[in-house]
């Protein structure tokens, strides 16, 4: 049988130093030249930018995820209010029967629709107006409102200035007590 045998050995070596510093950039340009930036070179060679494929933007496809449906367990479905319950309907391919028929009217079945449907009119439009007349009360009132709180705030002004007054008043009477003794 064979075995391994790691040997690990130092040796001191020592580095050649290579140290060229510049003490001056702007003192001379003629002897030392900086390096060229890549750009610098690409421009004087005329070579192409390199483009990294997996830098280039791409369209993001993505895949329509297919949700499950929503499982309502039947106490609580039991428990929910009619307009709340899950309606399972599937979608049908073909028309009903109902969607597809021609619903004819009689005479009288005529009249009285174009009846409710005036009345229906006249409904909406007096509903409209009295919007509109509700809106310029609310107008008229916010005016009025505006003259009321015009004139509190200037009740408040004056009462603030004869307060400042009088506070100016006292101490100046304190000061001069003060001085006086």
């Amino acid at each position: 049988m064979s075995d391994v045998v790691f040997c690990r050995t130092w040796m001191p070596v020592e580095i050649k130093k290579y140290y060229n510093p510049v003490t001056n950039h702007l003192a001379s340009t003629e002897g030392w030249r900086g390096m060229k930036s890549k750009a610098q070179l690409q421009i004087e060679t005329n070579t192409p930018i390199e483009v990294n494929p997996d830098s280039i933007y791409k369209p993001i496809e993505r895949l329509e995820r297919p949700f499950k449906k929503l499982y309502v367990p039947k106490r609580i479905e039991e428990a929910l209010p009619y307009a709340s319950k899950p309606k399972n309907e599937t979608k049908r391919s073909r028309k009903s029967y109902i969607s597809k028929r021609a619903v004819v009217m009689e005479k009288d079945e005529k009249q009285k629709l174009t009846f409710i449907q005036a009345l229906n009119t006249i409904r909406n439009e007096k509903v409209g107006i009295r919007k509109q007349k509700k809106i310029e009360k609310n107008a008229e009132k916010a005016k009025k409102n505006a003259k009321v709180e015009d004139a509190i705030a200037e009740g408040r002004k004056i009462k603030r200035k004869r307060q400042l007054r009088s506070d100016g008043k006292r101490d100046a009477i304190r000061e001069r007590k003060r001085l006086k003794s």
